[in-house]
């Protein structure tokens, strides 16, 4: 299988430490892919990706899945020993909701990324912006306040959560979440220190 990502997104490092965590890394080659809004990689778009976004997965027939979530679920149904997420009933898609809600932090804290470093700063548009953060912080208080709800043995939810934090502080270390959030920074400190996030710390 190939894997289309780049470090620096906190989606593609959400499959890679799936892969680690499901112990299948060696059974995926990690193709760079730099993805930027406005400059789409032609090759990219046509044969892996219409949308040209990463990270995409081609599996061993030949297709393309793509969209982190999708990928990490099809990687967890043939994984031969760990699960990520239950296989059916309500837990499934209790801890899928979970990982929504950790994935749109993630989407959130990357809009505001594009909005402040790709666009000139008279252009910027600051309620949006504003509304943004809003939303990425309704979604860590959540996770401040049901902690009982997501903690516990590693799920897929966990992983997205620990990868939207890592991304807060490489791309906004001066939003400083940890203030407001001490149950969430006691528990990161420690789940950031497992060796499938100490292999993916993103970088540019």
């Amino acid at each position: 299988m190939k894997l289309y990502y780049s470090p620096a997104s906190p989606f593609a490092r959400k499959v890679h430490v799936t892969l680690i965590e499901l112990g299948m890394q060696d059974a995926v080659e990690l193709l760079f892919t730099p993805v930027l809004p406005g400059k789409p990689i032609e090759d990219y778009v046509k044969s892996q990706n219409p949308l040209g976004k990463i990270p995409a997965l081609q599996i061993d027939s030949g297709e393309t899945l793509f969209d982190s979530t999708i990928i990490c679920e099809y990687l967890d149904s043939i994984s031969p020993a760990t699960r990520l997420l239950p296989a059916e009933g309500i837990q499934r898609y209790r801890t899928l909701t979970r990982q929504a809600l950790a994935h749109g932090i993630c989407e959130s804290v990357v809009a505001i990324r594009y909005e402040t470093f790709l666009r000139p700063e008279e252009r910027q548009w600051d309620v949006w912006i504003a509304d943004q953060w809003s939303k990425a912080d309704r979604a860590l208080s959540w996770f401040e306040t049901h902690q009982p709800l997501w903690q516990g043995d590693i799920d897929l939810a966990q992983i997205t959560l620990g990868c939207a934090l890592g991304y807060l502080d490489f791309r906004a270390p001066e939003h400083d979440w940890r203030s407001n959030h001490p149950i969430l920074q006691h528990w990161f400190e420690t789940f950031s220190q497992r060796e499938s996030f100490q292999a993916t710390l993103p970088h540019a």
